[in-house]
């Protein structure tokens, strides 16, 4: 313990570091806040600020399990403390956990009785518990649940002589049907929903026929591209096109989920990706991402922009196929490909991921809820996930489960990296993340692996984003704007200032 008067001298100095995480954190350097809040705490511990701050910086990196943990930790410095309890909610809110952010924005208001912001997001979470109990209420149960791909015919549905839009003649998808999709996506035109529907729904019946787990084969001589979280960002979707090609069958890829959220692209870029998969399903291969669930979609945009361009039949159609999406991909019995990552115990084997009922909605734990939410960390063992949901895995258990399965590298992605890319685990997982400049304001680069037979070796390619392109619903993670009406304009969070 440091004596009364060397802690009375920590104190400016943590002021002074804590300047400098303010600075950091404005800078959208999000990782160096926390460490430098991290030191400042280490000075100062029962300085609520420096824990809610960290706090924030932590929300800003999807770390809402790390959030909770630091807001927590300040309203025991200082109950009084308003900010702990609203960056506490704020993270509930994140994980979609509605009641729980309820209780600490109404901790809020009784705090600060006048503060507008803190009414707004009191009413917003009144709301959202409100819109909860009632869909609740109304649940059919799961056994007398009928599919809604069932019930539509896209045959049926008139397409207007007016419609100048891209066209499938009967039903085969076409690259030049594509191509002209894609054209009229970039120009902000919309497809008309009797070709929306024909494509999704082909993509299902694509998707269920496969299994959790699925085994590419790359002939010798020949390549395959794995590109990370897309995120709705449909004009860095088509870059990826223009730098390595159209998929096809010489040209195949994998997008390794979270196509969707956050940007305000997302239907063009999943019927994008869902066309081309219907072209040749050998040119193209999608796993599902932790953002391939309803409860991701209700809190972070898609849902809200499927209603708006679409209709409400989308939003359940969607919510089918994503359950029908892989959870994992092997190349050529070497490569073990994931959204998240790694698991919770030792002796997982390849048979064990193919066995995975995958067709639901993502549990909170288990083998399924592992692929899509754990992530990596630089020291041996497993701990918490900084998310809240999943693990936090070390080299020994990446090491162990390649070789227990006789692979020789893990690819995920999940994680926003600066680089667009990082390699861990002693050369042993590569993190790869194709989302550039996330949600506008993270300056990182994105990045796609290209991998030759036979010796698959990974030939990382980096680029920036296109263009500034209204990528962000509403401000990092709360594209509550479809959910609550907030504009894309609007500061959701203007309390929430460092």
């Amino acid at each position: 313990m440091p004596s009364m008067e060397n802690g009375s001298s920590n104190v400016p100095r943590a002021e002074e570091i804590k300047l400098q995480a303010n600075e950091a954190f404005k800078a959208h350097k999000y990782g160096q806040a926390i460490d430098l809040y991290t030191q400042a705490i280490e000075l100062n511990g029962q300085n609520a600020v420096y824990w809610a701050n960290r706090a924030f910086a932590h929300t800003k990196l999807e770390e809402y399990g790390s959030a909770i943990q630091d807001a927590t930790k300040a309203i025991e410095v200082d109950p009084k403390y308003s900010k702990g309890y609203y960056r506490r909610g704020a993270a509930y809110l994140a994980m979609g956990k509605f009641k729980e952010a309820l209780k600490d924005f109404q901790q809020v208001k009784k705090i600060c009785p006048s503060d507008p912001d803190a009414a707004k997001k009191l009413k917003e979470c009144e709301k959202a518990v409100m819109k909860l109990k009632f869909e609740e209420a109304i649940a059919v149960p799961e056994s007398e649940r009928h599919s809604v791909a069932d019930s539509i015919d896209y045959h049926s549905i008139e397409v207007e002589p007016q419609y100048s839009g891209a066209k499938i003649e009967g039903d085969v998808v076409t690259l030049d049907f594509v191509k002209k999709m894609i054209d009229d996506f970039k120009n902000q035109k919309c497809l008309h929903k009797r070709y929306a529907f024909q494509i999704v729904l082909q993509t299902r019946e694509m998707l269920r026929a496969q299994l959790s787990l699925v085994d590419i084969n790359v002939p010798d001589g020949s390549h395959f591209t794995v590109c990370g979280d897309v995120h709705g960002q449909f004009y860095d979707l088509i870059n990826i096109f223009e730098l390595n090609g159209l998929p096809s069958e010489e040209n195949p890829y994998l997008f390794n989920g979270d196509f969707v959220d956050r940007g305000s692209f997302s239907v063009e870029v999943i019927l994008t990706l869902f066309a081309f998969k219907c072209m040749c399903p050998s040119a193209i291969y999608l796993a599902r991402g932790n953002h391939e669930s309803k409860s991701m979609n209700k809190i972070y945009g898609f849902e809200g922009e499927v209603r708006s361009k679409l209709s409400e039949t989308f939003v359940e159609l969607f919510a089918e196929v994503f359950c029908c999406l892989p959870l994992a991909h092997v190349i050529n019995e070497k490569v073990f490909v994931v959204h998240g990552g790694l698991f919770s115990v030792d002796g997982v084997k390849l048979s064990d991921i193919r066995a995975i009922d995958r067709f639901c909605e993502p549990p909170e734990e288990g083998l399924m809820c592992e692929l899509l939410w754990s992530d990596p960390q630089p020291f041996p063992g497993r701990g918490p996930s900084k998310r809240g949901v999943g693990l936090s895995f070390g080299a020994d258990v990446t090491r162990k489960f390649l070789q227990d399965n006789n692979l020789d590298l893990v690819v995920r992605s999940h994680e926003v990296k600066d680089e667009g890319y990082e390699i861990e685990h002693d050369g042993k997982l590569i993190t790869v993340f194709s989302a550039p400049n996330y949600c506008d304001q993270m300056g990182n680069k994105g990045a796609f692996i290209r991998l030759e037979a036979p010796d698959l070796k990974p030939n990382i390619v980096t680029f920036s984003a296109v263009v500034s392109s209204l990528c962000c619903m509403s401000c990092h993670f709360f594209s509550f704007g479809y959910m609550f009406g907030v504009k894309k304009d609007q500061e959701p969070f203007l309390y929430e200032e460092v």
